[in-house]
């Protein structure tokens, strides 16, 4: 079976089943992503399945940036998903309980992106995350374990699933961005008023700094380009909160400020 065949029936798969709201289980043997690389290829596809209904790519998500978030997926190496524009709300957000099969939330920094980046223009020498930071915001990605056994699956499948994302919770953009020590920018995530958990932004991979260095670097290995405007979730500093009908959720960014999502 050709690759080009393989990876369209694989991806066939996994958009129908997340669409379908059914659980995800390893895909076929001959059909399963042999490696991350691959894993991402599988992840071009099925996007391009559910755009159609999700909207374009405004955004990503980073996985897996902080020992909190790898203990707790048992995974050790970020990992990158793509965000969908009707899947972004903005300061306070209200989603249905049954669009989802277990909802939770996670607390994180984002930064939009200055100016596009492309594999023809960036040099990793050369390269600062600095230099290519818009605006910085608090953000809540709102995750999915749409996984049957998430366990189960591997790690190049859950990327090629966007790794748990099902969109985003914005906050207002903060330009003075350079005035803050990003490592120090403490995070909180509060259900029902109620704190659960808190961590620091040196907590993603030594800085939030690192996570944007690594995401533009593997972007860019793959030939991808990222648009000026679209914006990063740099990861995860409180372990992820799951949510039933009725919750409200808040997570909090020092100096950034807050966001919130009501379960209905």
């Amino acid at each position: 079976m050709k690759d080009f065949e393989r990876l369209s029936q694989a991806a066939l798969i996994l958009a129908s089943q997340r669409k379908g709201l059914m659980p995800i289980k390893p895909l076929p043997q001959k059909l399963q992503p042999a490696n991350e690389a691959e894993g991402y290829v599988l992840q071009g596809c099925v996007n391009q399945l559910l755009q159609r209904d999700l909207g374009p790519i405004v955004g990503y998500k980073i996985g897996c940036t902080t020992p909190v978030m790898q203990k707790f997926l048992g995974i050790p190496t970020p990992c990158a998903g793509e965000v969908f524009s009707r899947a972004v709300l903005a300061g306070h957000g209200t989603v249905p309980r049954n669009a989802f099969r277990c909802i939770g939330v996670e607390c994180e920094i984002v930064v939009s992106i200055s100016e596009t980046l492309s594999p023809d223009d960036y040099s990793e020498e050369n390269f600062s995350p600095m230099d290519v930071i818009g605006s910085m915001m608090v953000g809540m990605e709102i995750v999915d374990d749409r996984y049957e056994h998430y366990g189960s699956l591997g790690v190049p499948t859950l990327i090629a699933d966007n790794f748990f994302n099902s969109g985003c919770v914005l906050g207002n953009a903060f330009t003075c961005w350079d005035t803050l020590n990003f490592n120090d920018l403490s995070g909180v995530t509060r259900v029902n008023g109620v704190a659960l958990g808190k961590g620091r932004g040196a907590q993603i991979m030594g800085s939030p700094l690192n996570a944007l260095r690594w995401f533009v670097k593997s972007m860019m290995s793959r030939g991808l380009t990222v648009q000026k405007g679209q914006f990063v979730m740099l990861g995860s500093v409180v372990e992820t909160k799951w949510l039933e009908a009725g919750d409200v959720a808040e997570v909090e960014i020092e100096s950034l400020g807050s966001v919130s999502l009501t379960v209905e």
